[in-house]
């Protein structure tokens, strides 16, 4: 196996989807695991720490949800669902849940590796291992521990929600670079809708609160209207 290979854990149980999703994988040059069962699944996820998993919903043992509610506990790992369950709610449930993407069945092959090459290049700011990239990031008197998803100003831990706790800790990864409302929207909830833009504004808004930071402040993240938002850095 080439260690350069991003791995990717593909969780199917129907032998002929699994061998095509593999088949596929491989000569895009990936390195493929297989597991049938979310039990199965577990024991891949730990043992081989992959880059990206792509995870069918109908396992014989358990709901995929299982495994993504696993996953999600301590790693930014992203996920690809992959169901032939269209209804609009498993879709929400599940990004809501953490997933990054949720592909329906049947797809096309081209449109699956654009995805996974989507969520790959999305998760750049982890570190290599695929774990919540350690250590800490610290601006002025703000300080982000990855490990313990905490986050304090002058020493007092500041309570955010899961999303909005996501939000920053992706801004503080690029800080000093302006990144746009999609490129939030991609990583943080995997896919844009029409209210997504507002969603994030309405989740900045809380942040900034939370931080303290009175409107038209320009403390930790700033914000370039029409474009998107930046985390200062020591150099700005």
């Amino acid at each position: 196996m080439n260690n350069n290979k991003y791995k990717i854990l593909l969780v199917e149980d129907e032998s002929n989807i699994r061998n095509l999703i593999s088949a596929m994988l491989e000569a895009s040059q990936y390195h493929v695991i297989t597991a049938t069962t979310c039990g199965e699944a577990e024991t891949m996820f730990s043992s081989y720490l992959p880059d990206l998993i792509i995870l069918d919903l109908g396992l014989p043992d358990k709901n995929g949800m299982e495994l993504l509610k696993l996953v999600r506990s301590g790693s930014l790992i992203p996920v690809i669902i992959l169901s032939a369950r269209a209804d609009e709610r498993d879709k929400v449930e599940a990004l809501d849940m953490g997933a990054n993407d949720y592909v329906t069945k049947p797809f096309g092959s081209a449109e699956l590796l654009a995805r996974v090459r989507s969520a790959l290049r999305n998760n750049r700011h982890c570190s290599d291992e695929g774990k919540l990239p350690g250590g800490k990031f610290v601006l002025d008197d703000l300080v982000i521990d990855y490990d313990a998803r905490q986050i304090f100003i002058a020493g007092k831990e500041i309570k955010l929600t899961q999303t909005e706790y996501n939000i920053v800790a992706l801004l503080s990864e690029y800080s000093g670079k302006m990144m746009t409302y999609s490129a939030i929207i991609k990583a943080v909830w995997g896919y844009p809708d029409e209210g997504s833009i507002k969603k994030l504004q309405v989740n900045m808004a809380n942040i900034r609160k939370k931080f303290g930071i009175k409107p038209g402040e320009k403390s930790y993240i700033t914000n370039e209207l029409g474009v998107g938002y930046r985390m200062c850095s020591d150099k700005n």
